[in-house]
């Protein structure tokens, strides 16, 4: 293919290639040379210009596909337009001939078109170039299309569309001919050429004025006609021509500013004189007329017909809709809003015109598509504030229409026509309000509140319309108001429920009030609110009342059953809460509702007329509908016992069903509707039941379900709709279920073949009132009764079927083959089509049961069956019963009888020659496949491979290709690597298929797509090599994409984005990110859903890694937009994107374009996908682009101020310079987009819910930035480093968008913002501001943060926002910002404000939920509790025993005021808060008992909860408990127990016990939450709570009377030791385990504090016995060894412990960094701190019973910590944990219990032995390890100095010990020898001679020794000085020792080795620094020695006069040196005087 690369065509490459591979190759040379020609020198071209237009002349020769001929057609229109034009003119020529050629065989059909085509571009490329060429060109053109087939018509209307492109308003004299050929073709009978001829006209519409003046009507009417028949296609294109056509009329009306260029223009053009102009009136008119009578009074006497002129022809009147849409998008938003009131108007009357509902199904057709068109147009165009203005405009005609009707009782009787129909108008309109304000959500709130024009007002009148459809309407658009606003939820209530007492007369009132009762419960569950409690109560009085009264007044009998039924169905959505106390009345109720036994049905059959009979059923109906919402809505309540009692009336419903027969006959039609209602909610009710539990009942319910949907007693022809949910989706080519995934669903579902497709309506089921929505419904749509019932028979005989017997089976199977047998024609596709739903349904069930299918027997019946079926005529069941034979095949999954079933698929093919079977067998194959796997059918891969390839092939029939390739690709895709040998020569089929299919054919270029992406999925990764095979199938793949993206067709294009997705997964760096990503950023612009999904799938897997390059790809296409703008001037309008989106990328890059796509999308996944790919974007990218990214926000989250509230402004403008200057460009923002296109197109001001994800963006900007770099939270760094953009720059950016959130007027994005706000000050606290010293950054935005949190404050605010808030409060106050108290006083007012609330046990004027007070409260406290905590934190050192040593206080403790001030402000209100903080921890306790304790809960609920709202309620305790804990304790701790302890000390009285007794409730109570959270079984309790928990027990305990109560049951104590255990087990958090121990020393103080005197009562007794679990030394021991063991593995002694230390010690040493070190010195220090004081709580032979494990663990952790290795010469000693384990040693050594002789002998022996184990371990290290020496030696001197001497002077031990200390002094290394040398002087002055004599006699000769040598006298460092000095020292020390009579010895030894250090003065002057420093010290030494052993000295210097001599010289020059510098002193002049000012900048480098 490399080959193919070149500018001239390689025709020697090309003839050596074989005949299959040079279509490929041609087409590979064209795509290179369509890129290069554009980019190509102009001299290169020139060069072989010629040889180029000779050899694509030629290929037009060689009968090319399509894709190629419009590649040879770019080119050379490229080539003409880049290059010289001088064979231009030849080559339009040599076009011509070709076209005149008589040659009508299909060989030169090719050739001919490629002529057509290369025309055609080059007239659109060269335009007037080509000169009057055209006229000849466009003769021969409309000439040949009389004669044309099909494709040669579709090139033709192309190449016409073009010339009229290029030439413009120059070939005006041929544009009449060109229009009439194009009429003509708009009504083809082949579809593709109605869709080209309307591509011409809508190209004409630009130059050609009198298409839209004199033959604007005819047009019109042409256009009805070409919808007629129509498919999709046609529709989308041809209302694309119709509104366009329309919307010209208007465009002259549209701008002032345009109209005298156009109307210039016009008369330029065509020279006409005085065209009137069309009013807006005129043009809707003849829309409407289209609308209502599919356009037969047009065709004015001409005697064209229109066939089935009869009614309103569907299709077309689904056409017009389009058009009505697209005439409003050309003209634009501002046009919309300011002819708003027509075109509501005008719309909505179209609805009530009588012409319109001829049916109730086509009034049902017509108000969808009037919904249709105010959805598209008002949803999507409008923003928030025109939307609302709609909704005002559609109340006032509710009201003018409600006014209108005459409610007299008189005139009831005649209900007249207009009544009948202007309800649809009032349904339309309900309904797009309902919708509007949906859609507005909280920012509704104005809306609905206005009073003047009362919206709710207008809604609930028509509550009482005599029409049921409007009364519903009213209901769901109530329905939608509440759950947009959800404080109106229950003031609806409340009017409902009076409605119904006031008016119960009135049929009508009692319908309505209860439907709209319905409708609002309905929408509780969705909104965060909720009601109150109570209300369910209420309404089920209501509904009991309504049902007891129904039999009192016949007239109202119906309406108050249904009404009653109703509203209980409704309550059921309320939840389990409300449920669980209603249920004892609800199965009375349903018990009573049928009859009891055969004897009371019997005798009611006897009696009763058709009215009583129909009451009966209504009621019954209503009874099983609210079972359904019952077991719906809270299958919680639903257990075997409550499912027996629902299945007595059930059984009795069947009963009933079954034996009425004869009544139902009877009464004929009356009781046909009622019937059938009971039948749909038995079969609802029982789907929901586990279908075991009413197996007695099958024999008659199979019956009643096979009658069902066999239609047996039903002579409509009425079909299933379930047909195609029960197939695959993935065969949506060949269902046309794509349609679902279209903007325009809603409407094309009219057009669907099944019964009553897409009439789904309100009316037909009132309970979808508060049913839940499907997913992409935006209104409820039931199903009309007949086919609903048909649906849940189908779904029903799905679960039953697996578990009926095979007889049974069988029967039911040869009943549906005679059943299809006898009936003829329609009735027998019917038939079929609901069986083999059911049958599906049924092998569904059996599937997921995982049954078998039964004998047989049964399978021959079912095959029989389902291969009849397989040739039907009828595509959707042939795709059913293919879905069936896999599915068959899965069931019995016996590899024999798939061979079978395969088999006769095979003979079929290779005999059938009709489309049917070879459609029908051809799936079938696929999917058995795909049912049975790869692996289970590999046997038949190669036959069905072979067969489908040879199908896909037959060009004759397109259909046949469809299905074989689609059945290839379920092959391929189920095959997996089974597959690969195939993929070649399928790959080339699919090439060879998409080269010369014709475009027209789209599935059949669609399923080539399928089949592709399933060939790439089989290579996968494989992909990626560079093999020869590779590399061609990868060009391949890539060659089919751009085939399929050139396609224009929105389908194939979805397909093509889905393959190149697939290439990008497995092979990424040959997928062309440069051309792939400016395709799909214009594919967002596509109007097709399908495309725009495809596409932002596909972007969201590239951002996911390759974000950067995306964007950066992206901003080209946004220059594109720059430079084309939109479309050319006047005729721009046409150029617009119609229907489409209208986003274009500009400067903000594809996260601009893709944020406002945000707010015209309304597919939930799409959505999803934006945010997905934005979210990868910002994580890879915003750190680097801080500024675009948070410019992005700031302008979706700032949109115009004028929509939000007054109250928003008047706290802005009064915080003064919140919104200064800032506002400017937002300002430029504005025009920029005003000018995007001319004013009339302005883009969305961002909806709500976008600006609720900027928000959210903006958070996860700030998360990004923390793992980024530090400079982005310090200023000083930040501007430092200039170069780059660090969010601290951005602080103010980010609190104005915290501020316009947390302001504005939508409750979602009120919570964000405050969630925002309390990010940047939690981030950004810390922060100073480097100008001001001494002050932090956040400090001047005091004002905002007040301003932006007041609001939430309000009386009106929701609780949950007013909770947001409160922690936002605490998080400020506590944040430090604000150091002084006034600033804090206005956040902090708004706190104390909210204290009032919490002495309200409930609110009285209640709106939401009681849980929702309880979340408010609980706040409150949260927030009360985190600000004490802080301020008790900063002022722990007066308050708190011991400081607490944690990470928080070190951040609070800068300033010394700070902590009071705080403390000042929680002081006032400390009394009842520590009330309520006890209060709410009680609740807590409470609600976190395990269910069997529910019995003993106080039955009037808590302080903060009620009984009622206990399960909503907990969640909301578990997120604020933990604060509340620890301020409670510290609350506790600073003076709550003394008070009450002081009292009782002072007057032993009776009273005080209570006291006591309080107190010690208090702390069990604190204590037990402590303990509840810290031994949770799940570790659910976030790592916050578990410190906090562990803070508060700290706190708990630090007070002397916690202590001891925790010590009255010592089980208490053991407990909390294994909770701490488990805890150190379970988490790793270094903080969370100091806090452990901490606790755990508390612990150990608590248990010394009540140890008696008396150690014998210390555990272990007289024994020394220690039993685990009842001793608590053993559970501290436990702790202690778990963290050593954690921190140290190696100490474990479980037998694989080598390995563990091997592995896991190094890692905690080695490996990670010093912090990790650090944490683990202070574990393992804490743990030895508690481990020392143990033995303490023991007896003495207890003590000694634990002491072994405590030397164990400390010579362990002495041998782990000291170990080094053998070259490393670092000192361990210094080792926290080191001196931790030698100050344990130290405290056992001079325990008591060493001296007790209870214990003494056995301690001895331990210490020996423990002593001797560390001079073992110093002999033993390993070849490359040794442990630390001075480690060593400090710990034999702890022994030597403190142990008794017994123990040390053991010879064994003594002369080791000595021989170590030897060793140490013989050591290279400086710091041992000093070390050493240290150590021995503690030991020479040991008190007992006994132990410090050996050491003397062995040490000290080798100390003196080393002072006569030269190396302690020329010291050459620090280090060897001090040596030096302290050998001095420790000899010097035994001068002391010795007896006076040997002083004079010792004296002689030392003295002559001092005074040698003395230097004489000439050296004195030349010496080095350390000689000289000895030289002071042993002159200093000696004058102080002289006077201390003054005779001994004497004598000694009498004896040698050499020493004496030097010692005077040495004394002289010192003095002499002394007097000197005197002297110098006072001479000396004063230095200069320092500056006094101190300038901040250095000045000194300054040049």
């Amino acid at each position: 293919m490399e080959l193919s690369h070149s500018l001239t065509l390689n025709e020697e490459a090309l003839a050596q290639l074989p005949a299959a591979k040079k279509p490929l190759f041609v087409f590979e040379w064209l795509r290179f040379l369509d890129k290069v020609l554009v980019a190509a020198q102009k001299s290169d071209i020139k060069e072989c210009q010629k040889k180029l237009v000779e050899q694509l002349m030629a290929h037009i020769q060689e009968a090319p596909g399509p894709p190629t001929r419009r590649l040879i057609a770019r080119c050379l229109a490229t080539l003409f337009s880049v290059g010289d034009t001088f064979l231009l003119f030849d080559t339009v020529n040599k076009c011509n001939d070709i076209l005149k050629n008589k040659d009508d065989s299909p060989s030169f059909l090719p050739t001919r078109l490629g002529a057509i085509c290369c025309v055609g571009t080059m007239y659109e490329k060269l335009g007037r170039m080509m000169g009057r060429s055209y006229e000849e060109t466009v003769h021969i053109l409309i000439r040949s299309l009389r004669s044309a087939e099909s494709q040669t018509r579709i090139e033709i209307m192309l190449t016409l569309e073009k010339v009229c492109a290029g030439m413009g308003s120059a070939i005006s004299n041929v544009h009449k001919d060109i229009y009439k050929a194009a009429r003509h073709c708009l009504v083809d009978r082949a579809m593709a050429v109605r869709c080209a001829a309307t591509r011409c006209l809508l190209e004409m519409l630009n130059h050609a004025q009198f298409m839209y003046t004199s033959e604007l009507e005819s047009l019109a009417t042409l256009c009805f006609r070409a919808f007629d028949g129509s498919n999709y296609e046609v529709r989308c294109t041809v209302a694309k021509l119709l509104g366009a056509l329309m919307a010209m009329t208007q465009q002259g009306q549209q701008l002032p500013q345009m109209q005298q260029l156009q109307a210039a223009q016009a008369k330029a053009a065509s020279g006409a004189k005085g065209t009137k102009t069309v009013s807006l009136e005129e043009a809707l008119g003849i829309l409407m007329s289209g609308f209502l009578r599919g356009g037969v009074g047009f065709l004015k006497g001409t005697g064209e017909i229109i066939k089935g002129s009869s009614g309103v022809n569907r299709e077309v009147r689904v056409g017009v809709t389009h058009a009505y849409v697209i005439f409003v998008q050309i003209l634009g938003p501002v046009w919309l809003e300011r002819n708003m009131k027509a075109f509501l108007g005008h719309v909505l009357y179209l609805v009530a015109n009588t012409k319109v509902a001829n049916s109730h199904v086509d009034a049902v057709y017509s108000r969808k598509c009037i919904n249709f068109i105010l959805r598209s147009v008002l949803g999507k165009m409008l923003g928030e504030k025109a939307q609302a203005s709609a909704s005002k405009e559609i109340a006032q005609i509710i009201v003018k229409e409600m006014n209108s009707i005459d409610f007299n009782p008189e005139n009831a009787k005649d209900l007249n026509q207009e009544t009948l129909f202007s309800q649809h108008l009032l349904v339309c309109s309900l309904q797009e309000i309902g919708s509007l304000v949906h859609g507005l959500g909280t920012t509704a709130y104005d809306l609905v509140s206005d009073q003047s024009l009362n919206l709710i007002e207008a809604t609930v009148s028509v509550l009482i319309h005599p029409c049921q459809a409007a009364r519903l309407a009213a209901a769901w658009c109530l329905r939608c108001i509440c759950v947009a606003v959800p404080s109106q939820i229950t003031p609806l209530i409340d009017r409902c429920v009076n409605g119904i007492e006031e008016r119960r007369t009135s049929p009508e009132a009692i319908s309505g009030y209860s439907g709209a009762l319905a409708a609002v419960l309905g929408g509780v569950r969705l909104s965060p609110l909720g009601v109150p409690h109570t209300k369910g109560k209420i309404i089920f009085n209501t509904a009991e009342e309504l049902l007891r009264s129904a039999s009192q007044n016949s007239r109202l009998s119906l309406h108050r059953t249904q009404a009653g039924w109703v509203l209980i169905g409704a309550i059921m959505t309320l939840g389990v809460p409300v449920v669980r106390g209603l249920l004892p009345r609800m199965l009375l109720l349903w018990r009573n509702s049928f009859p009891r036994s055969s004897k009371e049905l019997d005798s009611e059959k006897a009696r009763g007329d058709a009215f009583t009979w129909q009451v009966t059923l209504e009621g019954r109906a209503g009874a099983l509908s609210a079972m359904h919402s019952f077991l719906q809505n809270c299958p919680e309540l639903v257990n075997d016992d409550i499912i027996r009692r629902l299945l007595t009336p059930i059984e009795s419903a069947l009963a009933m069903l079954t034996n009425i027969s004869n009544v139902m006959k009877n009464y004929g039609q009356q009781l046909k509707a009622p019937g059938a209602m009971v039948r749909l909610r038995l079969y609802e009710t029982l789907l929901l039941l586990p279908a075991h539990s009413f197996e007695g009942s099958y024999t008659h319910l199979l019956r009643m379900l096979v009658a069902e949907f066999t239609l047996t007693e039903n002579p409509a022809n009425t079909t299933t709709s379930q047909l195609r949910t029960v197939c695959h989706a993935d065969d949506s080519v060949i269902l046309g279920t794509w349609l679902q995934e279209t903007d325009h669903r809603t409407i094309e579902d009219q057009l669907q073949p099944n019964s009553a497709a897409g009439s789904g309506a309100l009316e037909h089921d009132i309970c979808s009132l508060y049913r839940q929505l499907a997913a992409w419904e935006a209104v409820p749509g039931p199903l009309p009764l007949g086919v609903a019932v048909i649906d849940m028979s189908v779904l029903l005989f799905g679960q039953i079927f697996p578990r009926v017997a095979n007889k049974h089976r069988l029967q039911m199977l040869e009943h549906f083959t005679d059943c299809i047998k006898h009936a003829k024609s329609i009735r027998q596709e019917a038939i079929q089509t609901n069986v083999f739903t059911a049958l599906l349904s049924g092998l569904k069930g059996l599937t997921e049961a995982k049954m078998s299918f039964g004998q047989e027997d049964v399978k021959k019946a079912a095959t029989n069956l389902i291969i009849g079926a397989l040739t039907s005529p009828n595509p959707i069941l042939r795709c059913a019963t293919g879905e069936a034979v896999g599915r068959m095949a899965q069931v019995v999954s016996d590899s024999r009888f798939t061979a079978e079933l395969a088999q006769t698929s095979f003979d079929r093919l290779k005999s059938a020659r009709d489309v049917p079977s070879r459609t029908g067998h051809s799936l079938a194959l696929g999917c058995l496949h795909r049912y049975v796997g790869g692996i289970c059918s590999s046997q038949h891969l190669n036959t069905s491979v072979s067969i489908l390839l040879a199908l896909a092939q037959d060009q004759t029939s397109p259909v046949v290709q469809v299905w074989s390739l689609h059945a290839l690709a379920l092959i391929a895709d189920s095959g997996g690597p089974m597959f690969r040998g195939y993929v070649e020569p399928t790959l080339s089929l699919g090439l060879k298929l998409l080269l010369n299919v014709p475009q027209s054919y789209v599935d059949v270029h669609q399923c080539i797509g399928k089949v592709l992406s399933a060939l790439i999925t089989t290579i996968g990764p494989e992909l990626q090599a560079n093999t020869n095979s590779i590399s061609m199938m990868r060009s391949s793949f890539l060659c089919a994409c751009a085939i399929m993206q050139d396609h224009h067709d929105p389908l194939v294009q979805a397909e093509a984005i889905a393959c190149l997705q697939q290439l990008h997964l497995f092979t990424p760096r040959h997928v062309n990110l440069s051309s792939m990503v400016p395709t799909l950023c214009r594919t967002l612009l596509s109007n097709h859903l399908l495309l725009r999904k495809a596409a932002i799938s596909c972007l969201r897997q590239l951002a996911q890694r390759e974000a950067k390059e995306v964007c950066e790809h992206a901003l080209t296409t946004a220059a594109e937009n720059k430079d084309s703008e939109f479309g050319n001037g006047a005729s721009g309008t046409m150029c617009l994107n119609i229907g489409g989106s209208g986003i274009v990328i500009t400067e903000t890059g594809l996260p601009g374009a893709l944020f406002s796509m945000l707010d015209t999308e309304s597919d939930l996944g799409l959505i999803k996908n934006i945010h997905d790919t934005l979210t990868s974007m910002l994580q890879m990218m915003a750190c680097d682009n801080l500024s675009q990214w948070l410019s992005l926000c700031k302008d979706v989250l700032t949109i115009a101020t004028d929509s939000n509230d007054e109250a928003t402004l008047a706290s802005t403008n009064e915080v003064g310079d919140v919104d200064g200057d800032d506002d400017e460009p937002d300002d430029d923002q504005m025009e920029f987009h005003a000018e995007d296109s001319a004013g009339t197109h302005p883009l969305v001001q961002p909806r709500w819910p976008t600006r609720v994800f900027a928000a959210e963006c903006v958070r996860k900007i700030i998360a990004t930035c923390e793992n980024n770099v530090t400079a982005h939270f310090d200023l000083s760094q930040a501007k430092e480093m200039q170069s780059n953009d660090f969010l601290v720059l951005h602080l103010s950016d980010l609190i104005r968008m915290a501020f316009m959130a947390a302001t504005s007027d939508s409750d979602a994005l009120r919570l964000e913002g405050l969630k925002t706000l309390q990010d940047v000050i939690d981030k950004f606290a810390k922060v100073p501001e480097p100008e001001f010293p001494g002050h932090l950054l956040l400090e001047q935005f005091q004002a905002q943060v007040g301003a932006a949190l007041r609001p939430a404050f309000s009386a009106e605010t929701p609780s949950h926002v007013t909770a947001a808030a409160c922690d936002v409060c605490s998080t400020w106050i506590g944040s430090g910002v604000a150091r002084n108290l006034n600033d804090l006083r206005r956040v902090h007012q708004l706190l104390v404000s909210s204290l009032g609330k919490l002495q309200i046990k409930t609110n009285t004027t209640q709106l939401y939920n009681e849980s929702l007070a309880t979340l408010e409260k609980l706040a409150i406290l949260k927030a009360w509790a985190e600000i004490y905590i802080v301020a008790m934190q900063e002022t722990s050192s007066t308050f708190l025993a011991e400081p607490t040593n944690t990470p928080e206080t070190d951040d609070f403790g800068d300033f010394e005021y700070k902590g009071e001030s705080l403390l000042t402000l929680v002081q006032p209100e400390l009394v009842s808060l520590a009330a309520h903080w006890l209060a709410a921890l009680k609740d807590h306790a409470l609600l976190s008992l395990p269910a069997e304790f529910a019995s003993q809960l106080p039955h009037d609920g808590g302080a903060f909860y009620t009984n009622d709202t206990m399960e909503s309620s907990r969640c909301h305790y578990g997120a604020s408990w933990p604060p509340i804990l620890h301020a409670a304790a510290l609350w506790l701790n600073a003076g709550g127990y003394e008070s009450v302890h002081d009292e009782s000390k002072n007057n032993n009285s009776v009273d005080n016990s209570g006291g006591a007794n309080k107190i010690s409730d208090k702390f069990h109570l604190l204590f037990g939450i402590c303990m509840e959270a810290l031994c949770s079984p799940r570790s659910t309790e976030p790592l916050t709570s578990i410190v906090t928990c562990l803070r508060a027990l700290r706190t708990l305990l630090d007070s002397k009377w916690a202590r001891a109560s925790l010590m009255v049951d010592r089980t208490l104590a053991i407990e909390l030791c294994n909770v701490l255990h488990r805890l150190l087990l379970t988490r790793d958090d270094p903080s969370a385990q100091l806090l452990c121990m901490e606790v755990l020393k508390r612990v150990i103080t608590a248990a010394e504090e009540a140890s008696s005197d008396d150690v014998l009562l210390g555990e272990g007794g007289e024994q020394g016995e220690i039993i685990p679990g009842q001793s608590l030394s053993y559970a501290l021991m436990e702790v202690c060894f778990c963290l050593l063991v954690r921190q140290l593995p190696a100490l474990s002694p479980a037998p694989n412990s080598t390995m563990l230390s091997a592995s896991s010690h190094r890692s905690v040493y080695n490996h990670n960094m010093q912090q990790k070190e650090r944490d683990s010195e202070n574990l393992i220090a804490a743990s030895l701190a508690c481990l020392e004081g143990l033995h303490k709580l023991c007896s003495p032979k207890g003590a000694v019973a634990i002491l072994p494990t405590i030397l164990y663990l400390t010579t362990g952790v002495i041998k782990e910590l000291s170990t080094k290795n053998i070259n490393d010469s670092t000192i361990l000693a210094n080792n926290k944990a080191v001196q931790a384990a030698l100050h344990c040693m130290k405290a056992i050594t001079t325990d008591a219990y060493c001296n007790d002789e209870r214990s003494s002998d056995e301690w001895h022996k331990l210490l020996q032995s423990s002593l001797a184990k560390i001079i073992d371990l110093t002999k033993t290290g390993s070849e490359d390890t040794k442990l630390d020496e001075v480690t060593t030696m400090l710990a034999i001197a702890v022994f030597v100095l403190h142990a008794p001497s017994k123990v040390v002077s053991a010879p064994n031990l003594l002369y080791p010990c000595i021989n170590h200390f030897r060793q140490c002094l013989q050591s290279s290394n400086t710091t041992i020898r000093f070390k050493c040398i240290q150590t021995l002087k503690s030991i020479f002055v040991h008190s007992e001679r006994l132990v410090s004599t050996p050491y003397i006699h062995a040490l000290a000769p080798r100390l003196v020794e080393f002072l006569y040598t030269d190396g302690a006298r020329n010291c050459m460092s620090d280090g060897e000085l001090a040596i030096t000095l302290e050998t001095i020292v420790t000899v010097e020390t035994l001068i002391g020792l010795a007896e006076p009579p040997s002083r004079i010895q010792m004296l002689t030894l030392i003295v002559p080795i001092l005074i040698s250090y003395l230097l004489d003065g000439q050296v004195l002057r030349s010496s080095g620094k350390y000689s000289l420093k000895l030289h002071e010290s042993s002159l200093q030494w000696l004058m102080k020695i002289g006077p201390k052993y003054p005779q001994e000295f004497k004598k000694l210097m009498s004896q040698s006069p050499n020493l004496r001599t030097r010692l005077e010289a040495a004394v002289r020059s010192s003095q002499s040196v002394q007097q000197k510098t005197r002297t110098e002193a006072s001479i000396k002049p004063q230095a200069a005087q320092a500056p006094s000012i101190k300038l901040k900048t250095d000045f000194s480098n300054f040049s």
